[in-house]
């Protein structure tokens, strides 16, 4: 089905269509689940544990790289039992520094590459970022798809860049990252989420965070689904990482509950499932504090990021 722009444009436009209707509906009922008590202090210790701690701004400096790890390793510096982030996500000429303020903790580190957010550059160019990227220590790579070359129809020079890149990440895991806000249809959701799943992706990714419309609950809903079904079809399992949007503890329980009633217990895990939300895990603690306390701290009780 790879062999060529036909042949994989036969197989992605054969994928089933997407009942928008029915998609937006059934995300919304899984929206109003209600997670109380210890229910609610797990999930609350989940999230935080799948979080992306991220900083990708033109104004970084290795200082503040510094503090966003020692924040992914202590999110609460008064309380040592909250879980540590699932990793840092930083420019490529950072990694560097993360790596060292990370190293040894478990904490992973992320990079975006291949001239994020927008993706316009010759492809030489998007791999000598990665190949930078995984020589000064990333752990993981995130990178962008053209989002030109895919709306276009050239759906083989997408699936080669994955392929290409992948292939430069070594050890490294590759979150492959639609952009879903661009993508304008739920059915080319779905034919991104499975030509990013046959070209080698460990995870699909909604967005950049750079776009007016990021994750939302039926478009990883659609994402989640696409996993699901490609484990069942190849015995393969990837990760989803809804990104940018995400701002509160009752938005982050949503998001769980739609990983548990799709894709199954086996993606609650921050190997198989992240955000890339760092505002949110602000929220997240102050929730924790509440539970812990029974008393609302308030903004001022946690460090800005």
């Amino acid at each position: 089905m790879t062999a060529s722009d036909s042949a994989l444009r036969r197989f992605l436009f054969g994928l089933p269509g997407v009942d928008a209707v029915g998609l937006e509906a059934r995300a919304a009922a899984l929206g109003t689940r209600s997670i109380k008590t210890t229910a609610k202090a797990y999930a609350i210790d989940l999230a935080i544990s799948m979080i992306d701690l991220t900083t990708l701004e033109g104004a970084d400096t290795p200082g503040k790289v510094r503090a966003l790890a020692a924040k992914a390793l202590h999110p609460d510096p008064l309380d040592r039992t909250t879980p540590r982030t699932a990793a840092v996500c930083v420019y490529p000429d950072m990694v560097a520094t993360a790596a060292a303020s990370l190293a040894g903790s478990g904490v992973k580190v992320a990079s975006v590459a291949t001239a994020f957010p927008a993706g316009r550059a010759a492809l030489d160019v998007k791999l000598a970022d990665v190949r930078d990227a995984v020589a000064a220590g990333a752990d993981e790579i995130d990178m962008v798809i053209d989002r030109g070359a895919f709306l276009s129809g050239r759906f083989l020079k997408v699936y080669e860049e994955i392929v290409a890149v992948k292939a430069e990440c070594g050890t490294a895991r590759l979150k492959v990252i639609f952009e879903t806000g661009e993508l304008s249809t739920y059915d080319n959701i779905r034919r991104a989420s499975w030509l990013g799943m046959l070209a080698g992706a460990d995870f699909i990714k909604t967005s950049t965070g750079k776009v007016a419309t990021n994750a939302t609950p039926a478009n990883t809903l659609l994402m989640l689904e696409a996993v699901r079904d490609f484990r069942a079809q190849t015995g393969v399992q990837i990760g989803v990482k809804p990104a940018g949007g995400i701002r509160t503890t009752k938005d982050a329980v949503k998001f769980l509950v739609l990983v548990n009633e799709t894709a199954g217990e086996d993606w609650l895990d921050n190997h198989w499932f992240r955000f890339g939300a760092s505002s949110l895990l602000n929220d997240l603690l102050m929730q924790r504090q509440k539970l812990s306390t029974g008393r609302y701290s308030g903004p001022d009780y946690v460090t800005v990021d």
